[in-house]
């Protein structure tokens, strides 16, 4: 499969989640229409970032239809669908693809702690199952416990035709390294951590699936777009402005931040499903300040409160 397309900068989406705990379907829409105004073509609804383990399945189809139907034209869509019970992220799969999904996101499973071959045999059956669309392996060990060696995932990305990229939040650079070193052409690795996206692009990876884009769109996407097309001081100099918000939007759990930093600017209401919980008083002013360094406080939108 031919995947060009998924080069670039790409938004891991937040679920806005109304006062009721109610997906809030409306502030999505506009999400994603801040998103594409921003430069951003590539969407990722339904992934850690949109909290998307406390979501119904219903719940997970109304935000991966929603991001279809607003993105239709203008930008792809590359749905969350893993999971740890592998039947599961078959048939989530299976409806996204239903749903008009362009691709899917398959994080490796949690808690099982499966081996080597188990993780293999794992991605490849929901890859089977979906032959037609394309499958991105996600690799984040420090939510799963469970690591996708290097030998693993270029073990699926030349046995599985669907298998067509990675997004690698290991932060193991000597690994990412040796999947970029040995990949099959038109393999693609796409960072999971904003915070390593410039050296990984220096060393070949081909973008980046962001938490920072949802409240930089246009700040993020033009950094990766900058190194992908080697204006190397250019990258480097938004790759430091942006340092400081990349790093805060993990000072508590992701989406927290994220979502204080979100709620600051008015784009939603600081709303998280438990066992997640707003972010305390000190990290919020922290946020604050970063986001007052950016610029970003000033932005208006049309969401209304």
């Amino acid at each position: 499969m031919n995947c060009e397309w998924m080069r670039g900068c790409a938004t891991a989406l937040v679920t806005p989640f109304g006062a009721d705990g109610v997906v809030d379907l409306e502030r999505m829409r506009a999400l994603v229409e801040r998103q594409v105004a921003g430069g951003v073509g590539l969407l990722v609804p339904c992934g850690t970032t949109g909290e998307s383990v406390t979501m119904s399945g219903e719940e997970r189809e109304a935000v991966i239809r929603t991001t279809v139907e607003v993105a239709r034209g203008r930008a792809r869509v590359i749905a969350g669908t893993g999971s740890n019970n592998t039947a599961q992220a078959v048939e989530q799969s299976r409806r996204a693809v239903g749903l008009g999904a362009d691709a899917v996101l398959v994080v490796s499973p949690y808690y099982n702690k499966p081996t080597q071959e188990g993780l293999y045999q794992h991605f490849r059956a929901v890859a089977a199952s979906v032959p037609e669309t394309p499958v991105v392996l996600y690799n984040v060990p420090g939510r799963t416990s469970s690591n996708i060696a290097a030998e693993t995932t270029l073990r699926l990305a030349r046995d599985c035709p669907n298998v067509v990229a990675v997004k690698e939040a290991s932060g193991n650079l000597a690994q990412i390294m040796e999947i970029l070193r040995a990949r099959p052409r038109g393999f693609l690795v796409l960072s999971g951590d904003d915070a390593l996206t410039f050296p990984m692009i220096a060393l070949g990876a081909d973008g980046l699936i962001s938490v920072a884009s949802n409240e930089a769109p246009a700040l993020m996407s033009g950094m990766v777009e900058a190194a992908l097309a080697g204006r190397w001081e250019e990258a480097r100099a938004s790759h430091y402005r942006l340092l400081p918000l990349m790093d805060v939007n993990f000072v508590e759990s992701s989406p927290g931040p994220v979502k204080a930093a979100l709620a600051l600017m008015g784009l939603l209401e600081e709303n998280l499903r438990l066992p997640l919980v707003p972010v305390t008083d000190a990290t919020r002013a922290r946020v604050r300040g970063v986001l007052a360094e950016l610029g970003l406080l000033e932005v208006k939108t049309d969401v209304a409160a």
